[in-house]
């Protein structure tokens, strides 16, 4: 009904454009609308147009998932040449085209990021994360996941500048090995969330340096991580009582015999015991269902 209210309504008529734009309807109402929505209503006249303008300019988040299709690299470049007030910045959809490109010149002259989202953004380059680094001090959530292009240098830099991180996600982040992030936990002890998953080349001694240096770590995500064994869980254990919750699975060499301490604490695990498991699949393959006691 409101996005029907606001079609409805003429410059000259008034009503609505008459309403102080930067104290009212900039803050107030247009926050409410859908970014597509928006993009659609400045096509209405010349005063919506330059409406949205000033909205775009004083926009504090911007999520490209909000955008259908998919918003085209012209476009982005457009909506966020004027603004330099982000806070937060989401283009996993962007990553069909966007390069250093179209993204440095938005990092530059936006200082106040405190949460930026680039899963599966492949084409960047480390010039990425040294510009996020070097322009963003106060980041403290960052999604790098499935970006095979971060390095120990790039993450080195990160570390070196962006102290105040508590949200770190390097899935697949094939080129970092144990002492790249060795570097990352020692540097920004305040870490609470750390994604290492699908990364073959991290193993016990970068596990067990995040223990040591991130005492407020809840979660940790080490799926597919084949050189992580049972010690280091066990100094997980040991030196992160903050622990929520800790994906192991797919990682062959952790066994129960260290997950028992976390599971003991309520620590959620994406294992199940083996008797658990082995009762489920015996129930799978027989069809025990009403005979077998999983609680045992």
């Amino acid at each position: 009904a409101f996005w029907c209210l606001m079609m409805s309504v003429t410059p000259t008529r008034g009503c609505l454009l008459d309403l102080p734009w930067e104290d009212v309807l900039v803050p107030h109402i247009l926050c409410h609308l859908p970014l597509e929505q928006l993009l659609i209503l400045q096509r209405v006249s010349k005063s919506f147009q330059s409406l949205i303008q000033l909205y775009l300019a004083n926009m504090r988040c911007f999520d490209s998932d909000q955008i259908r299709p998919a918003i085209p690299r012209a476009a982005f470049v457009n909506l966020l040449k004027d603004n330099e007030v982000l806070q937060q910045l989401a283009l996993q959809s962007c990553s069909s085209w966007l390069t250093d490109q179209e993204l440095l010149p938005v990092i530059g002259q936006n200082h106040h990021l405190y949460q930026i989202q680039l899963k599966g953004c492949t084409q960047l380059s480390r010039r990425a994360l040294v510009a996020i680094s070097l322009s963003c001090p106060n980041l403290r959530q960052l999604s790098l996941a499935h970006c095979e292009w971060v390095d120990s240098l790039s993450l080195r830099s990160l570390a070196d500048h962006c102290k105040a991180l508590e949200a770190v996600d390097l899935t697949a982040c094939r080129q970092l090995k144990d002492e790249a992030i060795c570097y990352l936990v020692q540097k920004c002890s305040r870490l609470k969330s750390l994604s290492l998953a699908v990364n073959a080349n991290v193993g016990d001694v970068a596990v067990e340096e995040t223990a040591k240096c991130c005492p407020e770590l809840e979660h940790l995500d080490l799926t597919g991580c084949l050189r992580v064994k049972n010690d280091s869980i066990r100094v997980l254990a040991e030196y992160c009582p903050k622990l929520r919750s800790l994906k192991v699975k797919h990682c062959h060499n952790v066994a129960e015999s260290s997950l028992s301490v976390l599971r003991s604490r309520g620590v959620e695990l994406d294992v199940e015991p083996p008797l658990q498991r082995a009762l489920v699949l015996l129930q799978d393959a027989v069809g025990f269902a009403p005979f077998i006691n999983l609680q045992i």
